[in-house]
Protein backbone atom coordinates (compact mmCIF):
# COMPACT_ATOMS: atom_id res chain seq x y z
CA UNK A 1 0.00 0.00 0.00
CA UNK A 2 0.85 3.55 -0.58
CA UNK A 3 -0.68 6.38 0.59
CA UNK A 4 -0.44 10.45 0.70
CA UNK A 5 -0.86 11.78 3.65
CA UNK A 6 -1.86 15.97 3.49
CA UNK A 7 -0.28 16.64 0.59
CA UNK A 8 -0.05 19.98 -0.81
CA UNK A 9 2.09 21.35 -3.49
CA UNK A 10 3.51 24.97 -4.25
CA UNK A 11 4.92 26.48 -6.48
CA UNK A 12 5.38 30.16 -5.68
CA UNK A 13 1.94 31.00 -4.71
CA UNK A 14 0.32 28.82 -7.15
CA UNK A 15 -0.75 25.32 -5.68
CA UNK A 16 -0.72 22.44 -7.48
CA UNK A 17 -2.41 20.18 -5.28
CA UNK A 18 -3.60 20.97 -1.69
CA UNK A 19 -4.31 18.61 1.02
CA UNK A 20 -4.36 15.25 -0.95
CA UNK A 21 -5.24 12.20 0.96
CA UNK A 22 -5.30 9.51 -0.80
CA UNK A 23 -4.47 5.40 -0.47
CA UNK A 24 -3.96 3.33 -3.26
CA UNK A 25 -4.17 -0.47 -2.03
CA UNK A 26 -3.24 -3.86 -3.64
CA UNK A 27 -4.81 -5.35 -6.27
CA UNK A 28 -6.24 -2.23 -8.13
CA UNK A 29 -4.88 -0.25 -11.00
CA UNK A 30 -5.58 3.44 -10.32
CA UNK A 31 -5.55 6.02 -13.71
CA UNK A 32 -4.58 9.53 -12.77
CA UNK A 33 -6.45 11.78 -15.27
CA UNK A 34 -6.93 15.43 -15.59
CA UNK A 35 -5.92 18.34 -17.87
CA UNK A 36 -2.51 19.07 -19.13
CA UNK A 37 -0.84 20.88 -16.41
CA UNK A 38 -3.11 19.61 -13.51
CA UNK A 39 -0.27 17.71 -12.17
CA UNK A 40 -0.36 14.06 -13.02
CA UNK A 41 3.03 13.43 -13.93
CA UNK A 42 4.11 15.37 -10.92
CA UNK A 43 2.04 13.74 -7.97
CA UNK A 44 3.57 10.55 -9.67
CA UNK A 45 7.48 11.55 -9.15
CA UNK A 46 5.91 12.46 -5.68
CA UNK A 47 4.96 9.38 -4.96
CA UNK A 48 8.32 7.49 -5.85
CA UNK A 49 10.13 10.15 -3.57
CA UNK A 50 11.90 12.31 -6.84
CA UNK A 51 10.13 14.99 -5.83
CA UNK A 52 9.62 16.70 -1.82
CA UNK A 53 5.96 18.04 -1.50
CA UNK A 54 5.76 21.32 0.32
CA UNK A 55 4.14 19.77 3.00
CA UNK A 56 2.43 16.19 3.99
CA UNK A 57 4.45 13.14 3.56
CA UNK A 58 4.20 9.66 1.07
CA UNK A 59 4.26 6.45 3.47
CA UNK A 60 4.72 2.77 2.20
CA UNK A 61 3.78 -0.53 3.54
CA UNK A 62 7.82 -1.83 5.10
CA UNK A 63 9.32 -3.94 3.11
CA UNK A 64 7.50 -3.37 -0.11
CA UNK A 65 9.28 -2.60 -3.55
CA UNK A 66 8.39 0.30 -5.24
CA UNK A 67 8.74 0.60 -9.42
CA UNK A 68 9.04 3.60 -11.87
CA UNK A 69 8.79 3.81 -15.39
CA UNK A 70 12.18 5.42 -15.88
CA UNK A 71 11.92 8.54 -18.71
CA UNK A 72 15.44 9.15 -19.44
CA UNK A 73 15.66 6.81 -22.33
CA UNK A 74 19.67 7.53 -22.39
CA UNK A 75 20.40 6.58 -18.82
CA UNK A 76 21.08 3.18 -18.92
CA UNK A 77 23.12 4.05 -23.06
CA UNK A 78 26.42 1.81 -21.38
CA UNK A 79 24.30 -1.27 -20.10
CA UNK A 80 23.07 -4.46 -21.56
CA UNK A 81 20.20 -4.77 -22.90
CA UNK A 82 18.93 -7.72 -20.51
CA UNK A 83 21.03 -6.01 -17.38
CA UNK A 84 19.09 -3.05 -17.55
CA UNK A 85 15.91 -5.12 -17.40
CA UNK A 86 17.15 -6.73 -14.43
CA UNK A 87 17.99 -4.06 -12.64
CA UNK A 88 14.19 -2.67 -12.36
CA UNK A 89 15.16 -5.52 -9.15
CA UNK A 90 17.97 -3.46 -8.04
CA UNK A 91 19.00 -5.49 -4.97
CA UNK A 92 18.80 -8.87 -7.48
CA UNK A 93 21.22 -7.54 -9.72
CA UNK A 94 23.31 -6.46 -7.06
CA UNK A 95 23.75 -9.77 -5.57
CA UNK A 96 24.22 -11.38 -9.22
CA UNK A 97 27.16 -8.96 -9.33
CA UNK A 98 28.48 -9.52 -5.96
CA UNK A 99 28.68 -13.12 -6.40
CA UNK A 100 29.97 -13.15 -10.00
CA UNK A 101 32.96 -10.95 -8.25
CA UNK A 102 33.62 -13.62 -5.26
CA UNK A 103 33.64 -16.71 -7.53
CA UNK A 104 36.02 -14.59 -9.57
CA UNK A 105 38.00 -14.58 -7.17
CA UNK A 106 41.90 -16.63 -7.69
CA UNK A 107 42.39 -16.93 -4.00
CA UNK A 108 38.95 -17.88 -3.00
CA UNK A 109 38.67 -17.30 1.08
CA UNK A 110 36.74 -18.94 3.63
CA UNK A 111 35.22 -15.69 4.20
CA UNK A 112 34.17 -15.75 0.65
CA UNK A 113 32.76 -18.79 1.43
CA UNK A 114 30.47 -17.71 3.48
CA UNK A 115 29.90 -14.71 2.18
CA UNK A 116 28.79 -16.70 -1.20
CA UNK A 117 26.45 -18.79 1.12
CA UNK A 118 24.76 -16.01 1.99
CA UNK A 119 24.12 -14.27 -1.16
CA UNK A 120 23.13 -18.22 -2.47
CA UNK A 121 20.71 -18.08 0.46
CA UNK A 122 19.16 -14.40 -0.92
CA UNK A 123 19.05 -15.14 -4.46
CA UNK A 124 17.17 -18.07 -4.28
CA UNK A 125 14.08 -16.65 -2.26
CA UNK A 126 14.57 -14.01 -4.86
CA UNK A 127 13.60 -16.46 -7.72
CA UNK A 128 17.07 -15.48 -8.53
CA UNK A 129 17.82 -18.47 -10.84
CA UNK A 130 14.67 -17.77 -13.18
CA UNK A 131 16.17 -13.79 -13.38
CA UNK A 132 17.15 -14.11 -16.75
CA UNK A 133 14.53 -16.02 -18.38
CA UNK A 134 12.12 -13.58 -16.96
CA UNK A 135 13.15 -10.55 -18.17
CA UNK A 136 13.66 -12.30 -21.77
CA UNK A 137 10.39 -13.44 -21.38
CA UNK A 138 9.05 -9.50 -20.51
CA UNK A 139 11.21 -8.10 -24.04
CA UNK A 140 9.88 -10.73 -26.04
CA UNK A 141 6.71 -9.64 -24.97
CA UNK A 142 7.34 -6.01 -25.97
CA UNK A 143 8.74 -7.27 -29.46
CA UNK A 144 12.28 -7.20 -28.57
CA UNK A 145 13.57 -9.83 -30.44
CA UNK A 146 15.87 -11.85 -28.47
CA UNK A 147 19.17 -10.86 -30.76
CA UNK A 148 19.07 -8.05 -29.44
CA UNK A 149 18.78 -9.05 -25.26
CA UNK A 150 22.64 -8.78 -25.81
CA UNK A 151 23.53 -5.55 -26.72
CA UNK A 152 24.19 -2.13 -26.02
CA UNK A 153 21.23 0.10 -24.85
CA UNK A 154 22.82 2.70 -26.80
CA UNK A 155 22.47 0.23 -30.46
CA UNK A 156 18.62 0.07 -29.94
CA UNK A 157 16.35 2.96 -31.41
CA UNK A 158 13.96 5.22 -29.54
CA UNK A 159 10.42 2.83 -29.64
CA UNK A 160 13.27 -0.69 -28.44
CA UNK A 161 14.40 1.83 -25.37
CA UNK A 162 11.00 2.65 -24.32
CA UNK A 163 9.90 -1.06 -24.20
CA UNK A 164 13.17 -1.99 -22.78
CA UNK A 165 12.61 0.19 -19.56
CA UNK A 166 8.89 -0.91 -19.71
CA UNK A 167 10.37 -4.54 -19.09
CA UNK A 168 12.66 -2.57 -15.96
CA UNK A 169 9.85 -1.63 -14.54
CA UNK A 170 7.65 -4.47 -15.00
CA UNK A 171 10.41 -6.99 -13.66
CA UNK A 172 10.60 -8.68 -10.34
CA UNK A 173 7.31 -8.68 -9.09
CA UNK A 174 7.16 -4.98 -7.48
CA UNK A 175 4.68 -4.54 -5.23
CA UNK A 176 4.12 -1.04 -6.17
CA UNK A 177 4.05 -0.20 -10.02
CA UNK A 178 3.94 3.68 -11.32
CA UNK A 179 3.59 3.97 -15.08
CA UNK A 180 3.80 7.55 -16.42
CA UNK A 181 2.22 7.36 -20.47
CA UNK A 182 2.79 3.65 -20.76
CA UNK A 183 1.78 2.95 -24.37
CA UNK A 184 3.79 5.97 -25.72
CA UNK A 185 5.79 4.72 -28.63
CA UNK A 186 4.35 0.97 -28.35
CA UNK A 187 3.09 -0.41 -31.36
CA UNK A 188 -0.37 -1.75 -30.75
CA UNK A 189 0.18 -5.66 -30.68
CA UNK A 190 2.70 -4.43 -27.46
CA UNK A 191 -0.37 -2.45 -25.86
CA UNK A 192 -2.24 -5.19 -26.04
CA UNK A 193 0.29 -7.48 -24.50
CA UNK A 194 0.51 -4.16 -21.91
CA UNK A 195 -2.64 -4.77 -21.23
CA UNK A 196 -2.94 -8.22 -20.62
CA UNK A 197 0.11 -8.07 -18.22
CA UNK A 198 -1.73 -4.99 -15.88
CA UNK A 199 -4.90 -7.17 -15.99
CA UNK A 200 -3.14 -10.25 -14.29
CA UNK A 201 -0.92 -8.20 -12.09
CA UNK A 202 -2.17 -8.76 -8.75
CA UNK A 203 -0.16 -5.73 -6.90
CA UNK A 204 -0.58 -1.80 -6.54
CA UNK A 205 -0.43 -0.06 -9.93
CA UNK A 206 -0.82 3.66 -10.73
CA UNK A 207 -0.85 4.40 -14.38
CA UNK A 208 -0.73 8.18 -16.19
CA UNK A 209 -2.39 8.04 -19.67
CA UNK A 210 -3.96 9.82 -22.66
CA UNK A 211 -5.20 6.20 -23.72
CA UNK A 212 -8.84 6.21 -23.15
CA UNK A 213 -9.33 2.29 -24.27
CA UNK A 214 -6.04 1.52 -22.21
CA UNK A 215 -7.78 3.11 -18.99
CA UNK A 216 -10.97 1.39 -19.19
CA UNK A 217 -9.41 -2.25 -20.03
CA UNK A 218 -6.78 -2.41 -17.13
CA UNK A 219 -8.02 0.43 -14.41
CA UNK A 220 -10.11 -0.40 -11.60
CA UNK A 221 -9.99 3.36 -10.54
CA UNK A 222 -9.79 6.60 -11.52
CA UNK A 223 -8.24 9.56 -9.77
CA UNK A 224 -9.57 12.84 -11.63
CA UNK A 225 -6.89 16.07 -10.67
CA UNK A 226 -8.84 19.45 -10.81
CA UNK A 227 -8.55 22.76 -9.49
CA UNK A 228 -5.67 21.15 -6.98
CA UNK A 229 -8.28 18.82 -5.72
CA UNK A 230 -8.36 14.61 -6.32
CA UNK A 231 -11.13 12.87 -6.53
CA UNK A 232 -11.32 8.99 -6.04
CA UNK A 233 -13.63 6.93 -8.05
CA UNK A 234 -14.38 3.48 -8.12
CA UNK A 235 -14.30 2.24 -11.94
CA UNK A 236 -12.85 3.05 -14.93
CA UNK A 237 -12.28 5.70 -17.23
CA UNK A 238 -16.17 5.42 -18.60
CA UNK A 239 -17.25 4.94 -15.21
CA UNK A 240 -15.81 8.58 -13.88
CA UNK A 241 -17.13 10.12 -17.08
CA UNK A 242 -20.29 8.95 -16.97
CA UNK A 243 -20.44 9.78 -12.90
CA UNK A 244 -18.86 13.00 -12.92
CA UNK A 245 -21.76 13.97 -15.91
CA UNK A 246 -24.35 12.35 -13.45
CA UNK A 247 -22.81 14.53 -10.46
CA UNK A 248 -23.32 18.02 -12.53
CA UNK A 249 -26.19 17.05 -14.00
CA UNK A 250 -27.71 16.27 -10.25
CA UNK A 251 -26.24 19.32 -8.81
CA UNK A 252 -27.92 22.04 -11.57
CA UNK A 253 -31.04 20.16 -11.23
CA UNK A 254 -31.00 20.81 -7.32
CA UNK A 255 -30.18 24.59 -8.07
CA UNK A 256 -32.54 24.86 -10.26
CA UNK A 257 -35.10 23.46 -7.45
CA UNK A 258 -33.58 25.89 -4.97
CA UNK A 259 -33.52 28.78 -7.15
CA UNK A 260 -37.38 28.26 -8.14
CA UNK A 261 -38.01 28.10 -4.03
CA UNK A 262 -35.95 31.18 -3.69
CA UNK A 263 -38.16 32.83 -6.28
CA UNK A 264 -41.02 31.71 -4.32
CA UNK A 265 -39.63 32.87 -1.06
CA UNK A 266 -38.96 36.45 -2.95
CA UNK A 267 -42.62 37.18 -4.02
CA UNK A 268 -43.66 36.27 -0.72
CA UNK A 269 -41.81 38.03 1.11
CA UNK A 270 -42.38 41.20 -1.63
CA UNK A 271 -45.94 40.51 -1.27
CA UNK A 272 -46.73 40.58 2.19
CA UNK A 273 -44.08 42.32 3.89
CA UNK A 274 -45.69 45.94 4.46
CA UNK A 275 -48.75 43.38 5.66
CA UNK A 276 -49.22 43.14 9.20
CA UNK A 277 -51.50 39.88 9.61
CA UNK A 278 -48.59 38.82 7.22
CA UNK A 279 -45.43 39.68 8.91
CA UNK A 280 -45.15 36.28 10.62
CA UNK A 281 -45.22 34.50 7.83
CA UNK A 282 -43.16 37.22 5.42
CA UNK A 283 -40.46 37.12 8.54
CA UNK A 284 -40.09 33.26 8.74
CA UNK A 285 -39.62 32.95 4.75
CA UNK A 286 -36.94 35.86 5.21
CA UNK A 287 -35.00 33.16 7.38
CA UNK A 288 -35.88 30.14 5.07
CA UNK A 289 -34.55 32.06 2.31
CA UNK A 290 -31.26 33.03 4.25
CA UNK A 291 -30.72 29.29 4.93
CA UNK A 292 -30.89 28.11 1.22
CA UNK A 293 -27.59 27.74 -0.89
CA UNK A 294 -26.76 26.68 -3.89
CA UNK A 295 -24.01 24.50 -4.46
CA UNK A 296 -21.24 26.40 -6.37
CA UNK A 297 -20.31 24.62 -9.90
CA UNK A 298 -17.01 25.49 -10.80
CA UNK A 299 -16.24 24.96 -14.21
CA UNK A 300 -13.96 22.03 -15.24
CA UNK A 301 -10.16 23.27 -16.20
CA UNK A 302 -10.40 20.54 -18.48
CA UNK A 303 -10.48 22.97 -22.37
CA UNK A 304 -11.45 21.04 -25.37
CA UNK A 305 -10.42 22.54 -28.66
CA UNK A 306 -12.88 23.13 -31.70
CA UNK A 307 -11.54 20.62 -34.41
CA UNK A 308 -13.96 20.99 -37.61
CA UNK A 309 -12.64 19.66 -40.81
CA UNK A 310 -15.15 21.31 -43.31
CA UNK A 311 -14.10 20.07 -47.11
CA UNK A 312 -14.78 22.81 -49.98
CA UNK A 313 -15.92 19.90 -52.54
CA UNK A 314 -17.86 17.10 -52.24
CA UNK A 315 -15.65 14.59 -53.07
CA UNK A 316 -16.18 12.20 -56.32
CA UNK A 317 -16.39 8.51 -56.62
CA UNK A 318 -12.33 7.93 -57.82
CA UNK A 319 -10.57 8.90 -54.70
CA UNK A 320 -6.80 7.00 -54.87
CA UNK A 321 -5.28 3.92 -56.98
CA UNK A 322 -2.19 2.73 -55.67
CA UNK A 323 -0.30 0.13 -58.15
CA UNK A 324 2.59 -1.79 -57.44
CA UNK A 325 4.07 0.78 -54.85
CA UNK A 326 7.99 -0.25 -54.27
CA UNK A 327 10.54 1.49 -51.85
CA UNK A 328 13.37 0.78 -50.21
CA UNK A 329 15.12 3.12 -47.58
CA UNK A 330 19.12 2.43 -46.32
CA UNK A 331 18.53 -1.04 -47.57
CA UNK A 332 15.52 -1.92 -46.39
CA UNK A 333 12.82 -3.21 -48.69
CA UNK A 334 10.33 -0.94 -46.47
CA UNK A 335 7.04 -1.06 -49.19
CA UNK A 336 7.07 -3.80 -51.55
CA UNK A 337 4.57 -4.36 -54.36
CA UNK A 338 1.70 -2.31 -52.49
CA UNK A 339 -1.47 -1.94 -54.74
CA UNK A 340 -4.99 -1.01 -53.00
CA UNK A 341 -7.98 1.44 -53.74
CA UNK A 342 -9.97 4.23 -51.92
CA UNK A 343 -13.35 4.72 -52.73
CA UNK A 344 -15.32 7.77 -51.34
CA UNK A 345 -16.65 6.56 -47.87
CA UNK A 346 -13.46 5.18 -47.06
CA UNK A 347 -12.12 5.78 -43.34
CA UNK A 348 -8.75 3.10 -43.20
CA UNK A 349 -6.57 2.77 -40.13
CA UNK A 350 -3.24 1.56 -41.39
CA UNK A 351 -1.91 -0.68 -38.04
CA UNK A 352 0.62 -2.86 -37.26
CA UNK A 353 3.63 -3.13 -35.56
CA UNK A 354 5.72 -2.08 -38.85
CA UNK A 355 4.89 1.28 -38.38
CA UNK A 356 7.56 2.80 -40.91
CA UNK A 357 5.77 1.03 -43.77
CA UNK A 358 2.62 3.22 -43.19
CA UNK A 359 4.71 6.30 -43.13
CA UNK A 360 6.74 5.93 -46.12
CA UNK A 361 3.03 5.17 -48.20
CA UNK A 362 2.19 8.74 -46.61
CA UNK A 363 5.03 10.40 -47.24
CA UNK A 364 5.00 9.07 -50.90
CA UNK A 365 0.87 10.09 -51.19
CA UNK A 366 1.76 13.64 -49.66
CA UNK A 367 4.43 14.23 -52.70
CA UNK A 368 7.08 14.28 -49.86
CA UNK A 369 8.71 10.64 -51.62
CA UNK A 370 9.07 9.62 -54.56
CA UNK A 371 8.41 5.37 -54.83
CA UNK A 372 11.16 3.44 -56.54
CA UNK A 373 8.41 1.51 -58.24
CA UNK A 374 4.68 1.31 -59.25
CA UNK A 375 2.38 4.70 -58.98
CA UNK A 376 -0.71 5.98 -57.28
CA UNK A 377 -2.90 8.41 -58.74
CA UNK A 378 -5.46 10.80 -56.98
CA UNK A 379 -8.48 11.93 -58.07
CA UNK A 380 -9.63 15.23 -59.86
CA UNK A 381 -12.17 15.78 -57.16
CA UNK A 382 -9.73 15.20 -54.68
CA UNK A 383 -7.96 18.03 -52.51
CA UNK A 384 -5.39 16.66 -50.00
CA UNK A 385 -3.88 17.70 -46.29
CA UNK A 386 -1.06 15.81 -44.27
CA UNK A 387 -0.70 15.22 -40.84
CA UNK A 388 3.22 14.36 -40.99
CA UNK A 389 4.73 11.85 -37.44
CA UNK A 390 7.28 14.03 -37.62
CA UNK A 391 6.75 17.80 -37.96
CA UNK A 392 10.75 19.29 -36.77
CA UNK A 393 10.88 20.70 -40.50
CA UNK A 394 7.53 22.29 -40.46
CA UNK A 395 8.03 24.39 -37.63
CA UNK A 396 11.81 25.14 -38.27
CA UNK A 397 11.18 28.70 -38.89
CA UNK A 398 10.79 31.94 -36.37
CA UNK A 399 7.45 32.51 -38.06
CA UNK A 400 4.84 33.84 -35.42
CA UNK A 401 2.08 31.34 -34.96
CA UNK A 402 0.14 33.95 -36.70
CA UNK A 403 2.46 34.34 -39.66
CA UNK A 404 2.88 30.77 -39.78
CA UNK A 405 -0.79 29.95 -40.63
CA UNK A 406 -1.66 32.70 -43.03
CA UNK A 407 -0.48 31.74 -45.99
CA UNK A 408 -2.96 28.65 -45.27
CA UNK A 409 -6.03 30.90 -44.06
CA UNK A 410 -9.10 31.56 -46.80
CA UNK A 411 -8.90 35.22 -45.08
CA UNK A 412 -5.86 36.84 -45.10
CA UNK A 413 -6.53 38.66 -41.77
CA UNK A 414 -4.40 38.60 -38.34
CA UNK A 415 -8.04 38.88 -37.03
CA UNK A 416 -9.71 36.00 -38.70
CA UNK A 417 -6.39 33.89 -38.09
CA UNK A 418 -6.23 34.54 -34.22
CA UNK A 419 -10.03 34.10 -34.01
CA UNK A 420 -9.81 30.75 -35.43
CA UNK A 421 -6.60 30.17 -33.26
CA UNK A 422 -8.78 30.98 -30.04
CA UNK A 423 -10.82 28.02 -30.94
CA UNK A 424 -7.76 25.50 -30.82
CA UNK A 425 -6.68 26.86 -27.10
CA UNK A 426 -4.48 29.81 -27.69
CA UNK A 427 -5.35 32.78 -26.22
CA UNK A 428 -4.56 36.03 -25.86
CA UNK A 429 -0.72 36.99 -27.25
CA UNK A 430 -0.65 33.15 -28.10
CA UNK A 431 -1.04 33.31 -31.84
CA UNK A 432 2.39 35.86 -31.60
CA UNK A 433 4.56 32.94 -30.24
CA UNK A 434 7.44 31.71 -32.48
CA UNK A 435 6.43 28.39 -33.70
CA UNK A 436 10.18 27.05 -33.20
CA UNK A 437 9.37 26.75 -29.59
CA UNK A 438 6.14 25.18 -29.25
CA UNK A 439 5.69 22.36 -27.25
CA UNK A 440 4.67 19.06 -28.94
CA UNK A 441 1.06 19.42 -28.33
CA UNK A 442 0.82 23.38 -29.23
CA UNK A 443 2.55 22.25 -32.52
CA UNK A 444 0.07 19.32 -32.95
CA UNK A 445 -3.27 21.98 -32.91
CA UNK A 446 -1.15 24.55 -35.20
CA UNK A 447 -0.73 21.60 -37.75
CA UNK A 448 -4.45 20.56 -37.10
CA UNK A 449 -5.46 24.61 -37.49
CA UNK A 450 -3.80 24.48 -41.38
CA UNK A 451 -5.13 21.13 -42.36
CA UNK A 452 -8.93 22.42 -41.19
CA UNK A 453 -8.44 25.81 -42.89
CA UNK A 454 -7.13 24.53 -46.06
CA UNK A 455 -10.78 22.51 -46.36
CA UNK A 456 -9.47 19.68 -47.78
CA UNK A 457 -11.74 16.78 -48.74
CA UNK A 458 -8.80 13.66 -48.17
CA UNK A 459 -6.67 13.92 -45.02
CA UNK A 460 -3.71 12.05 -44.73
CA UNK A 461 -2.73 11.39 -40.74
CA UNK A 462 0.11 10.34 -39.50
CA UNK A 463 0.31 9.46 -35.48
CA UNK A 464 -1.69 12.87 -34.90
CA UNK A 465 -3.05 12.08 -31.31
CA UNK A 466 1.06 11.94 -30.45
CA UNK A 467 1.18 15.21 -27.69
CA UNK A 468 -1.98 15.88 -27.19
CA UNK A 469 -3.74 15.44 -23.80
CA UNK A 470 -7.16 13.28 -23.50
CA UNK A 471 -9.52 16.54 -23.96
CA UNK A 472 -7.89 17.41 -27.70
CA UNK A 473 -7.89 13.39 -28.62
CA UNK A 474 -11.56 13.74 -27.67
CA UNK A 475 -12.00 16.66 -29.86
CA UNK A 476 -9.68 15.44 -33.08
CA UNK A 477 -11.13 12.05 -32.70
CA UNK A 478 -15.05 14.07 -32.99
CA UNK A 479 -14.03 15.82 -35.71
CA UNK A 480 -13.07 12.82 -37.34
CA UNK A 481 -16.21 10.92 -37.10
CA UNK A 482 -17.98 13.11 -38.58
CA UNK A 483 -15.96 14.56 -41.34
CA UNK A 484 -17.54 13.74 -44.52
CA UNK A 485 -14.56 13.16 -46.74
CA UNK A 486 -11.90 10.46 -46.83
CA UNK A 487 -9.36 9.63 -44.25
CA UNK A 488 -6.26 7.74 -43.89
CA UNK A 489 -4.63 7.40 -40.95
CA UNK A 490 -2.32 5.65 -38.49
CA UNK A 491 -2.59 5.55 -34.54
CA UNK A 492 -1.70 3.97 -31.17
CA UNK A 493 -5.08 4.72 -29.58
CA UNK A 494 -7.23 2.02 -29.98
CA UNK A 495 -10.30 3.75 -29.38
CA UNK A 496 -9.92 6.36 -31.47
CA UNK A 497 -8.95 3.79 -33.99
CA UNK A 498 -12.24 1.63 -33.23
CA UNK A 499 -14.65 5.14 -33.98
CA UNK A 500 -12.89 6.04 -36.46
CA UNK A 501 -12.04 3.56 -39.18
CA UNK A 502 -14.50 1.03 -41.39
CA UNK A 503 -11.55 -0.42 -42.96
CA UNK A 504 -8.27 -1.80 -41.55
CA UNK A 505 -5.48 -1.88 -43.96
CA UNK A 506 -1.57 -3.58 -42.10
CA UNK A 507 1.01 -3.18 -43.54
CA UNK A 508 4.19 -6.24 -42.98
CA UNK A 509 7.34 -6.91 -44.02
CA UNK A 510 6.04 -10.30 -45.73
CA UNK A 511 2.59 -8.15 -47.53
CA UNK A 512 -0.16 -6.64 -47.01
CA UNK A 513 -3.69 -7.44 -45.60
CA UNK A 514 -6.97 -5.33 -46.27
CA UNK A 515 -10.33 -5.72 -44.03
CA UNK A 516 -13.56 -4.05 -44.76
CA UNK A 517 -14.31 -4.05 -40.61
CA UNK A 518 -14.02 -2.37 -37.78
CA UNK A 519 -10.68 -2.49 -35.22
CA UNK A 520 -12.40 -4.61 -33.18
CA UNK A 521 -13.46 -6.71 -35.80
CA UNK A 522 -10.43 -7.11 -37.73
CA UNK A 523 -8.30 -7.79 -34.29
CA UNK A 524 -11.17 -10.58 -33.20
CA UNK A 525 -11.20 -12.16 -36.63
CA UNK A 526 -9.97 -15.68 -36.47
CA UNK A 527 -9.40 -15.41 -40.71
CA UNK A 528 -7.77 -12.23 -39.98
CA UNK A 529 -5.78 -14.06 -36.96
CA UNK A 530 -4.33 -16.97 -39.36
CA UNK A 531 -3.62 -14.15 -41.85
CA UNK A 532 -1.51 -12.30 -39.37
CA UNK A 533 0.63 -15.57 -38.54
CA UNK A 534 1.13 -16.49 -41.92
CA UNK A 535 2.45 -13.24 -42.81
CA UNK A 536 5.00 -12.89 -39.78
Amino acid sequence: MIQANNVTLRFGKKALFEEVNIKFTEGNCYGIIGANGAGKSTFLKILSGELEPTQGDISITPGQRLSVLEQDHFKYDDCVVLDTVIMGNQRLYDIMKEKDAIYAKEDFTEEDGIRASELEGEFATMNGWEAESDAATLLNGLNIDTELHYKQMSELSGSEKVKVLLARALFGNPDILLLDEPTNHLDLDAIRWLEEFLINFENTIIVVSHDRYFLNKVCTHTVDIDYAKMQLYAGNYDFWYESSQLMIKQMKEANKKKEEKIKELQDFIQRFSANASKSKQATSRKRALEKIELDTLRPSSRKYPYVDFKPNREIGNEVLTVTNLSKTIDGEKVLDNVSFTVGHDDKIAFVGSYGIAATTLFQILAGEMEPDEGDYKWGITTSQAYFPKDNTKDFDSTDTIVDWLMPYSPEKDATYVRGFLGRMLFSGDDGLKKVNVLSGGEKVRVMLSKMMMLGANTLILDEPTNHLDMESITSVNNGLIKFPGVVLFTSQDHQFIQTIANRIIELTPNGMIDKVSTYDEYLDSDEMARKRQALS
